[in-house]
């Protein structure tokens, strides 16, 4: 994969207090990485130091191709609109603030209006939008340049489960036209959509990799084997060779150096006396990582 972006030792101090904490990290050409991170933790800070709307106090940010500021788009947490204005009329706005020509410009921001989802709303004032739709607008405005990097600051934390779910979809059409960072506390859509997690707490950036990568470093993965009734639970796990443990109806058994396979612990269970109803492998969840993560410091 080729380097897009290049963070190094990124710092920023207001007065005594240190909000970013040398982080450093890549981001490398069309992957979407999530900066993720408890409120306070630093997120909008690093990204407002990575748009160049804050000036670090140490550190340096680097694009491998071309200048940073001319081939970024920028959605923050919290957008502002013109509610006068139609969608067309901002985004055409947008486009030739960020470079495009003006004769060129109002035909990216239907095209891009049109990607967004927004194609049948192009002549709306912005006034009449629901939450969903002025974020759509945000990203439309964000991207209508064709940016090399989008920089998002919680993009979906204020929209209902239906507005998250269609803004969350349009980001992974976009993943291929771009490279993406976006910032979180909503740890399942990171699940859902990321090549490369940032952990940040307190200003440092204290895991990063993969979402593989950090599920092998911190995961204890368990078998979970659900039996008819509480009493057969308990006595399967008093009874029972492998490491577990009872739960109501479940058993919840260990899997140590991958043992036992999910063949062996199948075979195993085929002899037993009491009724099981499903067998099945449990991995921690994104938030149970990060509370494992944030307790390493």
């Amino acid at each position: 994969m080729t380097i897009l972006l290049q963070v190094t030792g990124l710092t920023k101090q207001f007065a005594e207090r240190v909000v970013v904490d040398g982080i450093e990290f890549t981001l490398e050409k069309n992957t979407s990485t999530a900066l993720i991170g408890p409120n306070g933790a630093g997120k909008t800070t690093t990204l407002s130091m990575l748009t160049g709307l804050l000036k670090p106090t140490s550190g340096s940010v680097k694009m491998l191709d071309g200048d940073v500021r001319a081939n970024i788009g920028f959605l923050p947490q919290y957008p502002q609109f013109h509610p006068w204005l139609s969608a067309l009329e901002f985004t055409e706005m947008a486009a030739k603030l960020n470079g495009v020509p003006a004769k060129k410009a109002i035909v990216e921001a239907q095209k891009t209006l049109e990607f967004v989802g927004l194609g049948n709303d192009v002549n709306k004032k912005i006034a009449t939008f629901s939450g969903g739709m002025k974020q759509r607008l945000g990203i439309s405005q964000a991207i209508v340049h064709k940016p090399k990097l989008l920089l998002l600051d919680e993009p979906v934390s204020a929209l209902d489960p239906v507005g998250r779910r269609e803004v969350l979809d349009l980001l992974k059409g976009l993943q291929q036209e771009t490279t993406i960072l976006y910032s979180t506390h909503i740890l399942n859509d990171a699940e859902e959509m990321t090549d490369q997690l940032l952990f940040l707490r307190d200003g440092k950036l204290v895991e990063q990799g993969t979402l593989r990568e950090v599920r092998q470093r911190f995961d204890e993965p368990n078998y979970v084997v659900e039996f008819s009734n509480e009493k057969e639970a308990k006595l399967f796990a008093s009874q029972s060779e492998l490491v577990g443990e009872a739960k109501g109806r479940n058993v919840y058994i260990e899997i140590i150096d991958e043992k036992p396979s999910m063949q062996e612990l199948l075979q195993y269970l085929s002899s037993s006396p009491y009724k099981i109803r499903k067998v099945e492998r449990q991995t921690a969840s994104l938030e149970e990582i990060f509370m494992k993560v944030a307790r390493k410091i």
